[in-house]
C-alpha cells in the first residue's frame, strides 16, 4: 500500500512537472511570436528611413522606447515632457502631435501596434532634436539667397545612438542652444507672452511728431506707451517734459534710433509696433540662434547687419565696437550671412573693382566719356596698365568687357587704408572708406555688399594686440610705408555675419532693430506656416 502511495505521488508529480515544462514551452513560444511581431513590425515601419532602418537592423529590431525595461519607460517620460515644452522654443508643436504620440502609445495592444507605435517614436525624435539643434527652416536659402550660412544638421544615425547611450533627460536639454543668447531670449518669449495676455502695451500714441514742452492728449497717449514699456514710472504729466524726453531718448537707443528725444514719425512708428510683431522678432531670432548653434570661437567678430556695428567678442565680452555700413537694400548689394574666418589684414590695400561693378556702373560711365572713373586704372589679362585713350568702349558690353579696373592705394581709395580679409566665396570682407560722412546715419545700409567700419585702426590694433607689444606703432609704419602690406593673424579669427532685429542686452531692455532687408518677415511668415504660433500666457 506504501508502495503504491509513492508511486502514485512520483506520476502526479512527474505529470505536474511536464505539464510545467509544456505550459513554459507554450509562453515562449508565445514570446517568441510576439517578439517576431513586433519586429517585423518595427523593419516594415522603419524601411522608408535608411538611418533608422540601420539602427535598429544593427539592435535586431529591440525596442528602445516601447519596451517594458526601465530604461525604455524613462526614455519614453523624458522625451514626452520635452515635446510638451516644444512651444517654450517656438517650435511648432503640432509637428510633433504629442497627443497623437500618447494616443498610440495608450492605445498599443499587439506586437505589431507597439512595433509601430516605436518607430514613430524616433521619427518624431529625430524631427524634434533636428529643429531644437540647428532650426524648423532646414534650407533658409530657399526664403532669401541672401542667407547663405552652412548650417550643421545633425545625422539622424547620432541621434538614435545617442538615446541608447546618453541619459535621456541630459541628452534632451543638450539639444538647445547654449548660449546666454538664447536663454534671455527664452525669457523674453516667457515676458512677452504674459505681456500679451495683459493686453500689450494699450492705445497708440496719434500723430507725427511731439518734442519737448508740447502738451495735450497726443503726450498722454505717448506718456502712458512709455509707462506700459516700462521706460517711466507712472505719473500724471500731460507735458513732454523732462522724463519723458529721456524715457524717448532710451527708448531710441534701445531701438537702433538716433537718440535725440524727440518723438518723430520714425520713433513713434517703433513706439506703436504691437508687442505681438516684437514677440514674433524674439522667436524669430532664436530660430536664428539655432542656425548658429556651435562654438563660435574663444576670440570673435561679430557683425550684425541691422544693427549697423561691428564687434570683436573675447570670452563673451564685447571688447571692441565701431559703427558699421553695410549693404545697400537693392538685389545685388546686400550683405550676405555666414561665417568664415578673418586671415590677414591688408594696409594700403588695391581695389580690385568687382566684375559686377567693372561692368555694370564703370562701363557705361566709360561708354558716355572715356575719361571718367579717372582714378581707376585699365588693366588687361596680362596685368598690364591700358590707356584708355584708345579704347572704343562701345563696342563692349557686359559679357565682352575684356579688361579689369584697379585703383592703387591712396586715401581715396575706395577700401580706404586697410582691409580684414576672410576670404571667401562671396568676395565679403570688412574695411576702412573714405566715405566717413555715412557713419552719422541712422539707418547706414550703403555698401556693394562689404561692411565698411568707422574706426577700422583700432578695429586693427586691438586684432594684432596678441600677436605684437605694440600694434600702433607696428601699423602705423606698414601704413607710412605706402605700400600694399599683407599681415597675417598669428590666430584666426572666426567672423559671423548675423541679421537679428531682437537682441538682448546682459543688464537691461531687450533691443529691437528694423528689419532692412525684409528677412525677418520672410522666416516668420515660414515659422507661420510650419506651425509656429504665438501664444499669450498667463501667470
Amino acid at each position: 500500500m506504501t508502495l503504491l502511495l509513492n508511486r502514485f505521488r512520483i506520476t502526479r508529480a512527474f505529470v505536474f512537472m511536464c505539464a510545467v515544462v509544456l505550459a513554459a514551452g507554450l509562453g515562449a513560444s508565445d514570446a517568441s511570436a510576439q517578439n517576431t511581431a513586433f519586429r517585423q513590425a518595427v523593419a516594415e515601419a522603419a524601411s522608408g528611413n535608411e538611418a533608422l532602418a540601420e539602427f535598429y537592423r544593427t539592435r535586431n529590431y529591440e525596442a528602445v522606447w516601447t519596451g517594458r525595461a526601465g530604461r525604455d519607460r524613462s526614455r519614453r517620460r523624458a522625451f514626452l515632457s520635452a515635446l510638451a515644452k516644444a512651444g517654450d522654443h517656438g517650435l511648432p508643436v503640432a509637428r510633433y502631435n504629442p497627443e497623437e504620440i500618447r494616443s498610440m502609445l495608450r492605445a498599443a495592444r499587439s506586437p505589431r501596434e507597439r512595433g509601430l507605435a516605436e518607430v514613430k517614436l524616433s521619427e518624431m525624435y529625430i524631427t524634434w532634436a533636428t529643429d531644437l539643434r540647428s532650426g524648423v527652416i532646414r534650407n533658409p536659402r530657399r526664403i532669401d539667397d541672401g542667407i547663405v550660412r552652412e548650417i550643421a544638421r545633425p545625422a539622424p544615425a547620432s541621434l538614435m545612438n545617442a538615446l541608447v547611450e546618453s541619459s535621456p533627460n541630459a541628452l534632451f536639454r543638450s539639444f538647445a542652444p547654449r548660449t546666454p543668447e538664447y536663454t534671455r531670449l527664452m525669457e523674453e518669449k516667457t515676458r512677452f507672452e504674459r505681456l500679451l495676455a495683459r493686453g500689450g502695451w494699450g492705445a497708440t500714441v496719434p500723430g507725427s511728431k511731439y518734442e519737448p514742452g508740447a502738451s495735450g492728449a497726443g503726450v498722454v497717449a505717448l506718456r502712458d506707451r512709455l509707462i506700459a514699456m516700462g521706460y517711466i514710472r507712472r505719473s500724471n504729466t500731460q507735458t513732454y517734459d523732462g522724463t519723458i524726453q529721456a524715457a524717448v531718448q532710451q527708448f531710441q537707443i534701445d531701438h537702433g534710433l538716433n537718440p535725440d528725444g524727440v518723438a518723430g514719425e520714425g520713433t513713434l512708428r517703433e513706439i506703436n509696433t504691437p508687442a505681438a510683431n516684437r514677440l514674433a522678432s524674439i522667436v524669430v531670432a532664436m530660430e536664428r540662434e539655432r542656425w548658429v548653434n556651435q562654438e563660435r570661437g574663444s576670440r570673435h567678430v561679430l557683425v550684425n547687419i541691422p544693427d549697423f556695428q561691428a564687434q570683436i567678442i573675447d570670452n563673451g565680452q564685447v571688447t571692441f565696437q565701431t559703427r558699421s555700413v553695410v549693404g545697400a537694400n537693392d538685389s545685388d548689394r546686400r550683405t550676405p550671412e555666414f561665417s568664415d574666418t578673418m586671415e590677414h589684414m591688408v594696409i594700403n590695400p588695391t581695389w580690385n573693382v568687382p566684375r559686377s561693378i567693372a561692368v555694370k556702373e564703370y562701363l557705361p560711365m566709360m561708354q558716355r566719356n572715356p575719361g571718367a572713373a579717372g582714378h581707376l586704372r585699365l588693366v588687361n589679362a596680362s596685368g598690364q596698365t591700358v590707356d584708355r585713350a584708345g579704347i572704343d568702349f562701345s563696342q563692349y558690353n557686359e559679357r565682352t568687357f575684356p579688361f579689369n579696373l584697379k585703383q592703387p592705394p591712396s586715401r581715396r581709395n575706395a577700401l580706404g587704408l586697410v582691409k580684414f580679409m576672410f576670404p571667401n566665396r562671396y568676395n565679403i570682407y570688412l574695411h576702412d572708406t573714405p566715405a566717413k560722412n555715412l557713419f552719422s546715419r541712422e539707418t547706414r545700409a550703403f555698401s556693394h555688399g562689404c561692411i565698411r567700419l568707422n574706426d577700422p585702426f583700432d578695429f586693427a590694433y586691438a586684432l594684432l594686440a596678441p600677436q605684437v607689444s605694440n600694434p600702433e606703432s607696428y601699423f602705423q609704419e606698414r601704413l607710412a610705408s605706402g605700400n600694399e602690406r599683407v599681415v597675417p593673424l598669428a590666430t584666426p579669427v572666426p567672423v559671423h555675419l548675423i541679421y537679428r532685429t531682437a537682441v538682448t542686452q546682459p543688464r537691461g531692455k531687450i533691443n529691437f532693430r528694423r528689419d532692412i532687408y525684409g528677412r525677418d518677415a520672410k522666416i516668420w511668415d515660414h515659422l507661420k506656416n510650419a506651425g509656429v504660433e504665438l501664444r499669450a500666457r498667463r501667470g
